[in-house]
């Protein structure tokens, strides 16, 4: 059974194009995903200065992602982070959230997400504060479905070490609270899972009282370290089986829009295929669908180069890298041109600031 595919972009770094978004929706939702949530970490008023307004010209932008959404058959979402709501949810801030709703409310959007990540999250009453947070946003908003992300969204100690030790029961103490209707994203064992199984997810299920809903953390590639790396490999380590144990599915793409297409497009037939699956030969047909016959090839030849070994790792050969691609001339080979000049490249103020 494949849950609901979608894509979650949430990323840090540069952010795609209104143009770049609407051409990612064209290539997937053919193949089958149906929803795509916006929330790049960029877009500092769903963020840090959640409190302000997007402008009229940003306005009609998210507008017109949701109707191009729409048009695609694939649902529409925004995903909003209350940053420092948790410290001090008193009446001013619960009447801005409720502003900030209405706002969100005329862009026309089927799902409403509301994240808790990258913040401390080291309170006794954590899992109460985000409750009460997400009731008030939901009962104030039109949308039609509703996401949360929680500050501890994966097993992963990392996330103690960066946000705080996380609170006794947290999890369990946040599925009992929230409305069943309510989707919680998950990220798995790891912050970038290299594989899902069923004993995992079904102890997670058990935790929330619901199915999660998988934020998938591939094949993004935002971080100072990851962002020297292109993910173009095929999904691997999702399983068919997994299926009917997740709610959702949605992958978190990396900072190529054109290139994040190929991995996305292997997904599917990962699980409709089940046993039948090669992830090579998946790979080859998603790369030719995206860049051409000569561009799969070639990209294939050079997987090792670019994935593995990294831009860093093939600093010398850069020059002629390029001017292959170049030769080649695809939206997708351009990106790959860019990033080997330093394009992407994500920086530690980055990850503090956005």
């Amino acid at each position: 059974m494949m849950p609901e595919l979608g894509v979650i972009e949430g990323y840090f770094g540069r952010a795609w194009s209104w143009k770049e978004r609407r051409d990612v929706i064209d290539r997937l939702a053919p193949a089958g995903y149906a929803f795509f949530h916006y929330a790049p970490k960029i877009d500092g008023k769903l963020r840090r200065e959640w409190r302000q307004l997007h402008d009229d010209a940003e306005t009609q932008n998210l507008q017109q992602f949701a109707r191009h959404c729409a048009a695609r058959h694939m649902r529409s979402g925004i995903g909003l982070t209350p940053y420092g709501a948790h410290l001090d949810f008193d009446r001013s801030a619960r009447q801005e959230l409720k502003a900030k709703i209405a706002h969100l409310d005329t862009i026309g959007i089927d799902d409403l997400v509301i994240l808790f990540d990258d913040m401390r999250g080291d309170f006794v009453d954590l899992a109460e504060r985000q409750a009460e947070i997400v009731d008030c946003a939901i009962g104030s908003s039109k949308a039609s479905r509703f996401f949360m992300c929680p500050s501890y969204y994966s097993d992963d100690p990392l996330l103690d070490r960066v946000f705080g030790q996380r609170p006794e029961s947290y999890l369990e103490k946040l599925g009992k609270l929230l409305d069943p209707a309510i989707s919680v994203y998950w990220t798995g064992e790891e912050i970038c899972s290299r594989e899902f199984s069923i004993g995992h997810l079904a102890s997670v299920a058990e935790r929330l009282g619901r199915k999660p809903s998988l934020w998938d953390n591939y094949p993004v590639n935002d971080g100072p370290r990851m962002s020297n790396h292109l993910h173009l490999r095929s999904f691997t380590g999702r399983p068919a089986a997994v299926g009917p144990y997740l709610a959702h599915h949605a992958i978190n793409p990396a900072s190529q829009p054109i290139l994040s297409c190929i991995p996305a497009l292997t997904l599917p037939s990962c699980y409709a295929k089940d046993d039948a699956y090669s992830y090579s030969s998946e790979f080859l047909n998603a790369a030719t669908n995206i860049g051409g016959a000569e561009f799969a090839l070639m990209l294939q030849r050079d997987l090792h180069a670019l994935e593995d070994r990294g831009r860093l790792g093939i600093a010398a050969e850069v020059t002629g890298f390029c001017r292959k691609y170049a030769a080649v001339d695809t939206p997708a080979a351009r990106e790959i041109i860019d990033w080997l000049t330093g394009g992407y490249a994500i920086t530690g103020e980055m990850l503090r600031t956005q």
